[in-house]
């Protein structure tokens, strides 16, 4: 790909706090989100005083793009970075750091230097980084929710409270998923039948009960390639989906999105508690005792579960999200007190 030095060399002033002249650069492909074109660039940078100095940087590339209710999301994170939002951040929990930010309005695309962070993620993470991300994430969702920062007044662009359940209602409403759960051709167990019907039948009951929860600042993709793991802190990438979401709902992102099946059940047991425990630190929680995540796993998870299933190219696949299916059932019955 092509990179402009000038730009380069900015950036690389910024992140070493010095006068950068010259560098060279090599480029690969990283593991981007959804539409975005992310790439590593390494090289070495050179000062005014010729100190030669290895470096990588990250340079993310959005181009304007529709997300399903959510038309602001594909420039989400250009205007997060150019926000104040960084400064509400704690050591523990933190977005790279970003050291160019650039806007193209001619091409609706944005570029971002941003800080490599080298560290544990995806299903590397195990049980014990899952539980300090669920306490961090806690934590970090308490203070803002207790001290309602003035940055947070200045957020125009993030996404809607009930994006959620309108995401619930739009997947409920599609026939081929709603009718197979409740077809003969169902090769579900009953139980899982009987588990996602029932969320539907007393889906207005549950979303009431939801929605009398705190209204915190979510990250809405909160899964395990989105959290790196480095030095003992949380490092956390990819905030396009962000915006104003219920309290545990990044927390059911963190259990059931594409995560380790076998041991969902135990993260279930560990992250609410820890989740609860770093909220608390900061603001009351004994009114939501009564917590929703298993219900939000179901309304964010299940039907998507059941779209995976029936778009399966083969066996092992359709079995997997079954599989999911049966760990999600599981946990209702285990203990994860907030």
């Amino acid at each position: 790909m092509n990179i402009n030095l000038q730009t380069l060399i900015y950036a690389l002033s910024r992140k070493f706090k010095k006068d950068i002249v010259s560098a060279d650069c090599q480029t690969m492909p990283l593991q981007g989100g959804t539409v975005g074109n992310v790439h590593l660039v390494t090289g070495i940078a050179e000062t005014a005083g010729v100190k030669k100095m290895p470096y990588r940087i990250v340079l993310k590339i959005q181009k304007k793009w529709e997300r399903y209710g959510d038309p602001g999301s594909w420039r989400r994170e250009y205007d997060l970075y150019e926000s104040d939002l960084g400064a509400t951040f704690s050591d523990a929990l933190r977005w790279p750091a970003c050291y160019h930010a650039e806007m193209n309005t001619e091409e609706d695309e944005f570029q971002l230097w941003l800080e490599y962070i080298d560290g544990v993620t995806g299903l590397d993470l195990t049980v014990d980084m899952y539980e300090q991300a669920a306490l961090e994430l806690g934590r970090f969702q308490g203070k803002l929710y207790a001290k309602q920062p003035t940055v947070l007044q200045s957020l125009t662009n993030l996404s809607h409270a009930d994006l959620m359940k309108n995401t619930y209602l739009h997947y409920r409403s599609w026939p081929v998923v709603y009718d197979y759960i409740r077809s003969e051709d169902c090769k579900f167990p009953q139980h899982v039948r009987q588990m996602l019907i029932g969320i539907d039948v007393h889906a207005d009951e549950i979303l009431a009960r939801i929605e009398r929860l705190p209204l915190v600042l979510c990250h809405r993709d909160f899964w395990v390639t989105n959290l790196i793991y480095a030095d003992g802190k949380i490092a956390l990438i990819d905030w396009d989906t962000s915006g104003w979401g219920y309290l545990g709902e990044d927390l059911a992102s963190l259990i059931a999105d594409e995560a380790d099946t076998d041991h969902m059940v135990e993260y279930y047991q560990r992250c609410v508690p820890a989740y609860y425990k770093g909220f608390s630190e900061y603001a009351d929680v004994s009114p939501v005792a009564d917590h929703c995540v298993y219900e939000l796993i179901l309304l964010i998870f299940g039907y998507r579960l059941v779209e995976g299933y029936l778009h399966a190219e083969d066996d092992e696949e359709k079995a997997k999200q079954v599989h999911i299916l049966q760990k999600i059932y599981e946990m209702k019955n285990s203990t994860a007190q907030g």
